[in-house]
């Protein structure tokens, strides 16, 4: 893949694209790790919550600033906070950042492609891949890519490499409609604070009782739980992805 115009394939004679990240919390610097698993090149990361764990992820990827990145990169990822996409992608606009036929990705499940459109209307392409795992920011997520899903919107014409870049990621792409993400996010949002709270919950009665390790006490019986859950919740046919 490599650059191209809205509509056209993103083809180079490798395949490889200079890739830099935007955010250096949890999930930029696994999703650089991924992509570079898959034969492209990282060209930076900015600085972000805990350094040494994105280095540790991303050994010898150099440190830039965000207009640093968006100058080298063919594809940028923004692994940012929810409420701070819609500014840092206008921001970056307002200053001329964007490239004509520019893949922007970003990662959050809430927004779809609209959060793109100052990039997109200064010719970059605008994608949105929601990996669907719980990041840990540590090598260890790149095993979970491996056995989740991720919800992948984009224009039409360009459906096709949001789709590659997420098998790229390691997951199974599945397309989310851009009217269709607001729901889409509270799903996800749904299932991580209810599956926390309860694990939570469960986990201080037990220590309240004495038992010294209620969270490995509870890892067997609530995966377990977990599972089966899923199972029943699949359709006639369907198999929980990873189960």
């Amino acid at each position: 893949m490599g650059r191209a115009r809205l509509g056209e394939p993103v083809v180079n004679r490798d395949g490889r694209l200079g890739v830099g990240i935007i955010g250096a919390g949890r999930v930029g610097p696994v999703i650089g790790a991924a992509l570079a698993g898959a034969g492209h090149a990282i060209v930076g990361i900015t600085s972000g919550s805990d350094d040494d764990r994105a280095a540790a992820v991303l050994p010898g990827v150099p440190v830039l600033e965000a207009l640093e990145i968006v100058r080298r990169s063919e594809l940028v990822v923004l692994a940012v906070p929810h409420d701070e996409l819609p500014g840092l992608v206008s921001g970056i606009a307002e200053v001329g950042g964007w490239q004509l036929g520019q893949l922007v990705l970003h990662t959050d499940p809430l927004h779809g492609i609209e959060v793109l459109r100052p990039a997109a209307e200064r010719g970059a392409i605008p994608l949105a891949v929601h990996p669907a795992i719980a990041f840990t920011g540590t090598t260890m997520d790149l095993r979970q890519l491996n056995a989740s899903f991720a919800a992948v919107t984009a224009p039409a014409a360009v459906l096709p490499i949001a789709q590659a870049l997420a098998v790229e990621l390691g997951c199974e792409p599945v397309v989310i409609a851009e009217a269709d993400r607001p729901a889409y996010g509270e799903a996800i949002a749904t299932a991580s604070e209810f599956s926390r709270s309860i694990v939570g919950q469960a986990t201080s009665l037990l220590r309240g009782v004495g038992v010294d390790n209620p969270g490995g006490y509870l890892s067997a019986l609530v995966s377990s739980n977990v599972e089966q859950a899923l199972r029943e919740a699949a359709g006639p046919g369907d198999i929980p992805f990873g189960i």
